[in-house]
């Protein structure tokens, strides 16, 4: 699995017109699934994410975590996150997990998301064409990979 976390003033995911999912302040998390990614995976970085120390304190150090400062978190499936373009100019997505693992994958991401967080979690629309808006805070981005 991999990730792409962004602190963000502001975010959301339209498709076809009509926003499907928007946040004030928090973090817009897009979201890649492998085919080897399973439970324990998800769950490592469900925690890994409401836990990453990312918000400002009152020293202004990144000190504190989504959790900590009750923020918002905005879910949006991104298979390009695993793309390989090392060889040649065209991305070969044959790391990603195809829509029949990928999609029970990321609904029990966010599923996870929204216990640890005790709020409901906004998403896309898994496999739309989906516009995000953003505005990035710091900016603060993080790419981060599961474990395995």
């Amino acid at each position: 699995m991999r990730t792409v976390i962004q602190r963000v003033r502001h975010a959301s995911v339209t498709v076809e017109g009509r926003i499907t999912g928007q946040i004030g302040p928090g973090l817009l998390v897009l979201a890649g699934f492998a085919p080897t990614d399973d439970t324990r995976s998800l769950d490592w970085m469900a925690r890994k994410i409401v836990q990453l120390r990312i918000f400002s304190d009152e020293e202004g150090k990144m000190n504190r975590s989504v959790q900590d400062v009750s923020e918002q978190v905005l879910v949006v499936s991104q298979f390009t996150l695993l793309a390989d373009a090392r060889k040649g100019n065209r991305p070969s997505y044959i790391g990603a997990a195809p829509p029949p693992i990928a999609i029970p994958l990321y609904e029990q991401f966010v599923g996870m998301l929204e216990q640890l967080l005790g709020q409901p979690v906004p998403t896309g629309e898994f496999g739309a064409d989906m516009q995000v808006e953003l505005l990035n805070d710091g900016p603060v981005t993080i790419v981060l990979d599961s474990p395995e």
